[in-house]
């Protein structure tokens, strides 16, 4: 009987020794042919991109007269020089309700502005012209925001008020704790994504920069918000997705998905905001906007909106399914469009499942105030979801939902036609594959 030790090692099936060869190694390329089809729909859409970038750049933003309201206020920093605790009687004018009722929120607040402690705070202007002028705050015990010495503070000034008003504290400097998160969250993405990770940041300053310096002035311009948000959009979609992950075919597929669910988002957004009849001006920062610049299509800002609020997802969506379809076709190569396109759609039904939770609850999160206004009131769930305010983030949340769910069947589709038609054209992924494996053998067969 044969020893196990002197068994000849079994040997692979030469019909499938290719099929694994390249499992777990990059993507082998697309034939030429099939990158010249890509390349014809992808060169003329970046070129219109540049072309509109061209087109509607604004060359900064237009000057307005400050009304001194909100956002729209002159601020310089300024510092907490001193913090002395007196009487509010003796620092406020709060006054008592004359018929002594301390039962609504305003009588016990003015009571306590009367009978509590207050804070006199002298604050110091450390910016601008006035850089080391002085100026005195007072800080009631029920404001929610407490000022202390040596903190960092961000002051308005009012120009045409008499000279002791002239300065206000408005907020606080976050500065210093923002700048140390952003650098602690660059640091993470660099050592976890390598170079892979410096590329995701360069792309984020390029988005940034497009969102700054394109975007939003555009629109300040007065050009139409949602020509200017998808020739914004589309920018920074190029840009992000081939920083990120290289110039590809596999790439090129995610881009072409996420064009077409964009523009999906886009129609079903332009209806449902017109039929819906969303002004797009629903709170004092709209409303403050439309007073600078009357000429803005507040309805066209809310489409943008949500144009660009979805992009972010969708380039996750798109390129994970687009990825996941290259590996499965890496993994068996002789499997059809119609198997790779099932088992991508296996995969993209569970990310359809968490990412349209997660949209919802993000937007449900930011508006928790809202809601909770709204059920102190004791309002009707059909009340609430018509007024205007939460009708605006229902739509925004389920066209962009829609979008998304959209986007995994078609990125799918794509990605599996583009793998499967290459696998019989020559200098395909079948033959790429199949080069070191007949290599292989060749050596085995001179040192047997």
């Amino acid at each position: 009987m044969t020893s196990p030790q002197n068994d000849p090692a079994p040997q692979p099936p030469q019909g499938h020794t290719h099929a694994h060869t390249h499992s777990h190694g990059p993507a082998a390329p697309v034939s030429r042919h099939l990158r010249k089809v890509i390349a014809a729909v992808l060169i003329p859409f970046a070129t219109a991109v540049v072309v509109g970038l061209i087109a509607f750049w604004p060359g900064g933003v237009p000057d307005h007269e400050r009304t001194g309201v909100g956002f729209d206020r002159q601020t310089q920093d300024g510092k907490v020089v001193q913090v002395v605790k007196v009487d509010c009687a003796d620092v406020n004018a709060a006054q008592v309700p004359p018929t002594g009722d301390t039962s609504t929120p305003s009588g016990r607040e003015a009571v306590n502005e009367q009978e509590g402690e207050c804070a006199k705070a002298t604050i110091e202007v450390t910016s601008g012209d006035d850089k080391g002028r002085r100026f005195v705050e007072v800080v009631q015990p029920d404001a929610p925001r407490q000022l202390k010495e040596g903190q960092g503070v961000v002051v308005a000034y009012a120009p045409d008020a008499p000279r002791d008003l002239q300065y206000s504290v408005t907020d606080v400097n976050r500065k210093v704790p923002m700048a140390l998160l952003a650098g602690i969250f660059a640091l993470a993405v660099v050592l976890v994504g390598r170079m892979r990770g410096v590329m995701a940041l360069v792309a984020l300053a390029v988005s940034f920069a497009v969102l700054t310096l394109f975007i939003l002035p555009a629109i300040l311009q007065g050009s139409n918000p949602l020509v200017v948000a998808v020739i914004g959009a589309s920018a920074i979609m190029l840009a992000a997705l081939y920083m990120c992950h290289g110039v590809t075919a596999r790439t090129s597929v995610a881009v072409i998905g996420t064009l077409i669910s964009l523009l999906l988002i886009g129609l079903l957004g332009s209806l449902f905001i017109g039929w819906a009849s969303l002004s797009g001006n629903t709170d004092d920062n709209t409303g403050l906007i439309k007073g600078l610049y009357p000429d803005i299509d507040m309805s066209g800002l809310l489409l943008a909106g949500i144009i660009i609020g979805s992009l972010g997802v969708l380039d996750d969506v798109t390129v994970t399914q687009t990825s996941a379809v290259w590996e499965l076709h890496q993994a068996d190569p002789e499997m059809g469009w119609k198997g790779l396109y099932r088992a991508g759609i296996r995969i993209g039904r569970d990310h359809i499942a968490s990412v349209v939770n997660t949209l919802v609850l993000a937007y449900a999160g930011a508006a928790l105030p809202l809601l909770l206004l709204f059920s102190i009131a004791q309002s009707s769930v059909g009340t609430v979801a018509n007024s205007e305010l939460v009708a605006e983030e229902i739509v925004r949340t389920l066209v962009g939902s829609i979008g998304l769910v959209a986007s995994v069947p078609v990125t799918t589709m794509l990605a599996a036609l583009v793998v499967s038609a290459d696998r019989v054209g020559p200098g395909g992924a079948q033959a790429a594959t199949a080069a070191p494996a007949r290599t292989g053998r060749g050596r085995r067969r001179k040192t047997g």
